[in-house]
């Protein structure tokens, strides 16, 4: 039987450089134990400081932006399509462009994080499923299992092991917890158990974008990130699109595998020049162009199929910003 092709794409911000080699291990041991030669791997690098600046010299910066590389090539050998992007360019750029490219490249395409653990088992699972159901459901999308979410609504997409787990705001001594950073040992020692996979059948729609995968199909049908979502928001903006265009197609979910979604790492904003607070969201929301952006963003996205609303976007958010200084 033919092996399918399946496309991995990542997008990395400078400021990640201490963390994202636990993603690029990760996806190397999924790599292997597919034993698959069927896998293109893509990385997206923002190498700007239109937005948030590097809080050291340019020599400094320059040896962060070459670790980058080297870690980069250390892993794939050179085997991997990486872009550098220097003019301002986000994750919602990245993933509308990843998925027109490679709909036309890959069967399959998966939405990679720089605070992702890849399951080793997932290239697998991709394809035994793909091979199973393109015939009578070519377009669907696919997840896995999650650690403890925000509130019920999640609870469909959470790992067993997790789903009846209590949830603290802020939590992040707990295993479960949405907050907690996990190794790829702890996630291998829940994934090491599974004999059998349980896959259902997710409706309506729920996900996040970490580890999203999504059948060619589906793009080629014309379902995309619209252009109004700039910032943030893209995966919502992506499921909304896809309910809009194609209705309630199939989400596979492989609710036994664990994926782990790293969203609180603590190396994630190093370097950054002017920020402060203890946490994360603190971090980000100290910077006032960073709430007004995401603000204008997550108004574009729920706002998509209202036909008297007008989109914002950067010149807006620049516009805004120098009205308040």
């Amino acid at each position: 039987m033919k092996k399918i092709t399946i496309a991995v794409g990542c997008f990395i911000q400078w400021y990640e450089v201490d963390m994202i080699e636990e993603y690029f291990s990760s996806l190397v041991d999924a790599m292997n134990y597919s034993d698959d030669d069927n896998i293109i791997v893509d990385i997206g690098v923002y190498s700007g400081q239109q937005l948030e600046q590097f809080g050291g010299t340019k020599k400094e910066y320059d040896e962060l932006l070459k670790s980058i590389e080297d870690k980069i090539n250390s892993y794939f050998k050179n085997n991997v399509n990486v872009t550098y992007y220097d003019e301002i360019y986000t994750i919602a750029d990245y993933r509308r462009d990843f998925n027109d490219k490679y709909c036309e490249e890959a069967d399959v395409l998966v939405w990679g994080e720089s605070d992702m653990l890849v399951p080793k088992q997932m290239f697998e699972v991709i394809e035994s499923l793909h091979s199973n159901v393109k015939e009578n459901t070519p377009k669907y999308i696919m997840t896995f299992g999650i650690n403890k979410m925000w509130d019920d609504s999640w609870k469909p997409l959470e790992h067993p092991e997790f789903t009846d787990k209590p949830h603290t705001e802020g939590d992040t001594e707990n295993w479960w917890s949405v907050r907690y950073t996990m190794t790829k040992d702890e996630m291998d020692s829940f994934n090491n158990k599974i004999s059998e996979l349980d896959i259902t059948n997710v409706s309506p729609h729920k996900f996040n974008g970490c580890g999203l995968v999504i059948s060619s199909e589906v793009i080629k049908s014309g379902v995309n990130i619209p252009k109004s979502v700039f910032f943030v928001h893209e995966d919502t903006a992506f499921m909304l699109m896809t309910n809009k265009v194609l209705g309630e197609i199939p989400q596979y979910h492989v609710k036994n595998i664990l994926l782990v979604h790293n969203r609180a790492h603590p190396k994630k904003r190093n370097y950054v020049e002017g920020e402060s607070g203890k946490s994360l969201k603190e971090q980000r929301n100290s910077t006032e162009w960073y709430t007004i952006a995401h603000k204008m963003s997550e108004q574009n996205c729920y706002n998509v199929f209202n036909l008297a609303y007008t989109p914002f976007n950067w010149k807006n958010v620049w516009k805004t910003l120098e009205s308040r200084s």
